[in-house]
């Protein structure tokens, strides 16, 4: 292998490294990225490529989720403008042309954004006041939410179970498809001069502090590294003689065949924002139902900590079948076309890692967004942009901060 010199190296080639990297090449910095695997090849090529705003507390995630929705929209035009959009058929489209792209899922930027709005939904009185409640913080805090009483569900959603107790719709929520998303960024960063190594592992970091990589095909030199590697992210950050509680949280998504339009919205139980949160080992589940351009419906979501698995487990599948079904019992006439699990990249205190690491100069972490990946990448990646280029970064990175965990993974 070659030894380019880069002002960047990026360690990872998920949706969250490719928003780095386009974001640093777009800004003029030279960047090289490296993955051990395939481009999507770890979490974000088992993800549901979830834009998320209602499943978070007024917090710094949130702050970044709203930052970072704006910033999805932004790359869905400037993406659309350098690339064209997707057609259905795969073929691109040139901008201006006789019969323009209608909105929808294949136009724009060629990642199938959909704004198609979440619903909440509750089953009883005690998980109707849990979402009351969090929608009116939320609203507090500057975000639309509006509450839907158990009458008007089935307005917004009208395969839903009758006998639910009401909910609260979040009209930003939206959604991608990740690999889509991963490769037009990576596209983009190629226009503006980046380099993408596939099948090489990393295996030390190089200088005092980090002024490269070595990888069994060669040393890589830069003046700063990104650390974006999913879950592998703890792992990485040992080889740079630091640490970093990032920890593999398994999760499995049903995929049913293609159905006529059933689910118009990202719908989930109650119960899935607590799940989010909890600082649980064990399994949880509860049901996340939503379609897909392509007509398949994507059922989830369970979380368990039992570091890389491979296992696929049956008693987990029934599980999240029957809590979809408990939601939309038209899907129990759908035939299971797959299942897959990924491992989402969890951190203590359920904030990600955003910045630089004091502790090793020239080492920046983009990792530990959990199941958030995709939503919070685009403003990620802006963030990371701006931290290795001198700017100001547009949200105060202090709870993001590397160096707030103590040996045992508790934040300070």
């Amino acid at each position: 292998m070659s030894r380019p010199s880069a002002d960047v190296i990026v360690i990872g080639a998920g949706v969250v490294g490719a928003a780095c990297a386009q974001a640093a090449a777009r800004a003029g910095l030279s960047v090289v990225v490296v993955d051990r695997g395939p481009l999507a090849g770890g979490t974000t090529g088992a993800g549901e490529g979830n834009l998320l705003v209602s499943d978070k507390a007024p917090g710094p995630e949130l702050d970044l989720a709203r930052y970072s929705l704006e910033r999805w929209a932004r790359l869905d035009e400037t993406l659309f403008q350098v690339g064209g959009p997707v057609t259905p058929s795969g073929a691109a489209v040139t901008p201006g042309a006789a019969h323009p792209p209608q909105p929808g899922p294949s136009s724009g930027g060629g990642f199938e954004l959909e704004r198609k709005g979440g619903l909440i939904v509750a089953s009883g009185p005690r998980s109707l006041a849990v979402v009351t409640e969090l929608a009116a913080a939320q609203r507090a805090a500057g975000l639309r939410v509006d509450d839907v009483p158990a009458d008007r569900l089935r307005d917004l959603e009208p395969h839903l179970a009758p006998d639910l107790a009401g909910g609260a719709h979040y009209p930003q929520d939206a959604q991608l498809q990740p690999m889509l998303a991963t490769a037009r960024l990576l596209a983009d960063a190629r226009r503006h001069g980046a380099r993408v190594l596939t099948g090489v592992e990393v295996t030390a970091f190089l200088g005092r502090g980090v002024t490269g990589v070595r990888t069994a095909r060669g040393d890589l030199h830069a003046g700063a590294v990104v650390n974006a590697a999913g879950p592998w992210a703890g792992a990485v950050a040992v080889l740079a003689g630091v640490h970093l509680p990032v920890l593999p949280r398994r999760g499995v998504v049903l995929v049913t065949q293609p159905l006529p339009p059933l689910i118009r919205h990202k719908v989930y139980a109650a119960e899935y924002v607590a799940d989010v949160a909890s600082d649980q080992a064990g399994l949880e589940s509860s049901a996340v139902v939503e379609g897909t351009p392509s007509g398949t419906v994507l059922v989830g979501a369970s979380r368990e900590r039992v570091g890389f698995d491979p296992g696929l487990p049956v008693p987990v599948l029934r599980r999240l079948a029957a809590q979809a079904l408990r939601l939309f019992p038209v899907l129990g006439e759908a035939r299971l076309l797959r299942a897959y699990r990924g491992y989402r990249p969890y951190c203590p205190d359920h904030l990600p890692v955003i910045g630089a690491d004091p502790r090793v100069p020239g080492l920046v972490h983009a990792c530990g967004h959990e199941g958030a990946g995709v939503g919070l990448a685009a403003g990620t990646g802006s963030l990371v942009a701006q931290v290795l280029t001198g700017t100001v970064p547009d949200l105060d990175l202090t709870p993001f901060r590397p160096d707030r965990f103590d040996r045992s993974g508790v934040a300070a």
